[in-house]
């Protein structure tokens, strides 16, 4: 079987105050914080860069929908067409259109409950 999920991209999640949050998390824990939160540069055990992603966004963001739970995370995965087409016929509720951009590909799925779940093909070398 293919891989599928291959790492952890990033957690997501509703703030009140995202700016100040970010501030806080600089200040108190050290985060390098920027614009988008956090990103975490790790190698995988092939010695490739990857990263994972901090990201705090405002309490009314649209982002999550369809879900209406507080944060979202977001996997890193191998081919994310071909695991749409797979997630599919196995009864997974697909939502959107894939999306590219220069870092990477995106697609979303529900879980039972109905959290909402990123798929990303990154391009980390884009990320730099």
């Amino acid at each position: 079987m293919k891989k599928r999920v291959t790492g952890l991209g990033g957690i997501f999640f509703k703030s009140e105050n995202p700016e100040a949050t970010k501030q806080w998390y600089g200040k108190h824990l050290g985060l390098p914080v920027d614009d988008y939160g956090c990103s975490f540069w790790w190698k995988d055990k092939t010695g490739a860069d990857c990263s994972t992603q901090w990201s705090p966004f405002k309490e009314d963001t649209a982002y999550f929908k369809p879900s209406d739970k507080p944060f979202m995370m977001n996997f890193r995965v191998e081919n994310l067409v071909e695991l749409l087409e797979t997630l599919k016929a196995e009864g997974v509720t697909v939502v959107g259109e894939i999306e590219e951009y220069d870092y990477g590909k995106f697609g979303w799925i529900l879980d039972p409950e109905g959290l909402k779940i990123e798929l990303w093909e990154p391009i980390d070398s884009a990320l730099k």
